[in-house]
């Protein structure tokens, strides 16, 4: 199954002032989205799954810093992703697909009693 991650790395927190910087990003809220690019629903959309989570970044020894008004999402997602480091990553991947798996071929349902089962 071939699958399209999408990251939110946007919520942030910082601190307003470390060492000689302002606005140091040491923790960052994220969500990530995976979609099924070629499997669809009964409806037609792609089956999605997410998974959110927070990650922990050192800020006591920063080489580089970048300005907050210059940060963007894709250069807090790839923080995250190095933070995380290849088996976390690789983890969290596995467990979207696992989910968007489940979607696809349940093996369990929620049904209400006196209820058509859908």
């Amino acid at each position: 199954m071939e699958t399209e991650y999408e990251w939110d790395c946007t919520r942030v927190d910082a601190y307003p002032l470390n060492g000689a910087n302002t606005d140091v990003v040491y923790k960052v809220h994220w969500e990530v989205r995976a979609y099924s690019m070629h499997e669809r629903d009964s409806k037609g959309m792609p089956f999605e799954a997410a998974i959110v989570g927070i990650e922990d970044l050192e800020a006591s020894n920063i080489t580089t810093f970048v300005p907050f008004n210059e940060l963007t999402n894709e250069i807090v997602t790839e923080w995250v992703k190095i933070a995380m480091g290849v088996e976390e990553l690789t983890t969290l991947e596995l467990e979207l697909t696992n989910q968007i798996l489940e979607l696809m071929n349940p093996t369990s349902l929620s049904l209400i009693i006196g209820q058509p089962i859908p």
